[in-house]
């Protein structure tokens, strides 16, 4: 157990990202430290560090898609040992005794806890959280790639499980990117008939690589008109908004336009039409741990994985700039470079 962690933080809003060593007290007795290895960039690291969402603290050391191996353990820690190799994702611990958490709904406790929110994230050689939310990685995984899935995955793997999604269902998937790309995949192997939409031209023959039977321009109306009725599911992957009554058009009876993309305008909804044809509009954030395992054991059985860019953390300033310009394809991992 370190009694000095190195890290990477930025002081002020949007400020660079600094090198930052700090104590971070004993160790809890339901917590364990994790040994860094690699750490995937988020957009809601970009969010945090600017502070958008008016709940970041600075120093801020961002980081929430964490890959090591567990260094020490405190004396109440269950079913992890020393030398294990886990991924933390958004959330760092929960109460485990509020109604949420008693259901198996950890990830909406009411007092849950995320791993950059109030406390110092994965851009470090070290990283504490308790020990329900340090998962273990199936053998198959590559550790290198791994750590996107513990927040961009679980989002789009996690709908899948809360809707009870048939295999036979036929889903549309708006943004191929960071959380789109991995959608594809996860949905393609669910046995799933895939729609890719995309704004993009240039990406059709790689959605068409990773998984959609179909690519359709979200902005040519005739071909979502050629939609309309068809989706038993839209997941909405993108913070952009798009033409709400074309995309409401292509959900079947029943269909359902569900949001893990964080639009932050108004969407404009007919409530007609949800009556007329029992249709919903949802949302969710991460997802339960339970979920978490199971989206892990799927991937690497099914052979899913991230396509990463990688950096060195010292040139974390430069990965970050990568992707305010929306550069990355598609994700973008740090690998710690502290020794």
């Amino acid at each position: 157990m370190t009694t000095r962690i190195r890290a990477w933080a930025a002081r002020t809003p949007g400020g660079p990202l600094q090198r930052f060593d700090y104590d971070p007290g004993p160790l809890g007795t339901e917590d364990v430290e994790i040994a860094v290895e690699y750490c995937g960039i988020c957009h809601s690291d970009l969010s945090m560090l600017d502070n958008a969402w008016s709940m970041t603290q600075y120093p801020f050391v961002p980081g929430h898609e964490a890959i090591g191996r567990v260094v020490a353990v405190g004396e109440d820690v269950k079913g992890l040992k020393v030398g294990q190799r886990v991924g933390v994702g958004w959330n760092a611990s929960s109460c485990a005794h509020c109604a949420s958490c008693l259901s198996g709904n950890h990830h909406l406790c009411s007092g849950v806890q995320g791993t950059i929110v109030g406390r110092h994230g994965g851009f470090a050689d070290r990283l504490r959280v308790h020990w329900l939310w340090a998962v273990p990685l199936p053998a198959g995984l590559d550790a290198a790639s791994a750590g996107p899935l513990m927040c961009g995955g679980i989002t789009v793997f996690y709908p899948l499980l809360m809707t009870n999604l048939s295999p036979t269902a036929r889903v549309g998937v708006v943004g191929i990117g960071g959380l789109g790309h991995l959608a594809l995949q996860f949905l393609n192997a669910w046995g799933c008939e895939v729609v890719a939409f995309t704004s993009s031209a240039s990406k059709r023959e790689e959605a068409l690589a990773l998984g959609a039977h179909r690519v359709v321009s979200s902005t040519d109306a005739a071909a979502m008109r050629a939609l309309q009725g068809s989706l038993d599911l839209i997941l909405y992957t993108v913070n952009v908004p798009l033409d709400w009554d074309a995309l409401m058009a292509t959900l079947a009876p029943k269909g359902r336009l569900h949001f893990v993309g964080a639009v932050l305008e108004p969407v404009p909804v007919q409530a007609m039409q949800l009556i007329s044809f029992e249709q919903h509009v949802s949302g969710s954030p991460t997802g339960p741990r339970h979920a978490m395992d199971k989206m892990l054991e799927f991937a690497a059985r099914h052979n899913i994985t991230p396509r990463v860019e990688h950096f060195p953390m010292r040139e974390v300033n430069a990965a970050l700039q990568r992707l305010r310009e929306g550069k990355p394809h598609y994700r973008i991992v740090l690998d710690a470079d502290f020794e």
